[in-house]
């Protein structure tokens, strides 16, 4: 939808073997991936180094007198999405909750590395987005508990893991503040999900939203139709009948109707610190950088 609104293409993977056209931009997303490394193959740092290689042979090809997919202008003028740092979370949310907390400046430094690095090389504006309201997935949700209801808030989302991405959320803002200080001709953009994604449960009938919590494909029925050992597409699988009165498809991702709701909220740039449009960043020439 971020796309569309900008009328224009979908990003090919860097990844994509045949027919990649790279000119409208290079998506370096890797499904399951860290910040930190060791959790997937493709952690941030393996991806920051692929768009280092792909800046240097872009770079290579001008001196060859070649026309790049992407110039010297694009790259700087280019908008660097950030969306990382759940799965590293949920790694940890077995451990206890300080433990957790423990963790979370290790992955807040790994993004921030990322930014500093990307704007030696040129980078000048930054859209990053905090994390979800992880205790609202129905993966976590079914996860036995001993507290059962005692670790429920009012709207059913586990206290615990939402908690942690709040302090996650906040951290990763803070460290956007300290970038900002020292980027000053740079525009980094911080979009707060947690608000976006928490407000779309709490206030699902407003949304059209009948099952909050509950997967639209997976396996057990309410309260979450979500079971660990039977995914979602497997033989035993139950589909939902309308997934547009759904928030979740398989128990961590949004369907289509939640994703939609998602992407209008963060176009409105109503959650952006500083409070920018996508639209506004991609069309400045002057960046602002004064939240």
């Amino acid at each position: 939808m971020r796309c569309e609104s900008l009328h224009t293409r979908y990003l090919s993977p860097y990844l994509k073997a045949l027919g990649a056209d790279f000119r409208n931009g290079v998506n370096f997303a890797i499904g399951g991936s860290t910040a930190t490394p060791g959790g997937s193959p493709f952690s941030l740092d393996v991806q920051l180094h692929q768009w280092l290689y792909f800046r240097a042979r872009s770079m290579e090809m001008i001196n060859l007198g070649q026309r790049p997919p992407i110039d010297r202008e694009g790259f700087r003028r280019a908008i660097y999405t950030i969306d990382i740092g759940q799965n590293d979370l949920s790694a940890y949310m077995h451990l206890p909750f300080e433990q957790v907390v423990a963790k979370i400046p290790a992955i807040v430094a790994q993004i921030k590395y990322t930014i500093e690095t990307l704007y030696s090389h040129g980078a000048r504006k930054f859209w990053i987005h905090g994390t979800g309201a992880l205790g609202c997935l129905p993966q976590k949700l079914a996860i036995p508990r001993d507290d059962d209801a005692a670790g429920l808030d009012s709207h059913g989302c586990l206290k615990t893991y939402n908690a942690a991405a709040r302090r996650f959320n906040a951290q990763l803002a803070a460290a956007m503040g300290q970038l900002r200080q020292r980027m000053v001709d740079a525009a980094l953009v911080f979009v707060d999900m947690y608000a976006i994604k928490y407000d779309l449960v709490a206030n699902h009938t407003a949304h059209g939203i009948a099952r909050p919590l509950m997967a639209c494909c997976g396996y057990g029925g309410p309260p979450y139709n979500y079971n660990h050992f039977k995914a979602c597409m497997s033989a035993e699988m139950q589909l939902c009948d309308v997934g547009a009165r759904f928030i979740s498809w398989d128990g961590v991702h949004f369907t289509e109707a939640g994703n939609a709701i998602v992407a209008a909220k963060v176009l409105t740039g109503d959650y952006s610190t500083p409070r920018v449009t996508i639209a506004g960043l991609v069309n400045s020439t002057l960046v602002p950088n004064d939240g």
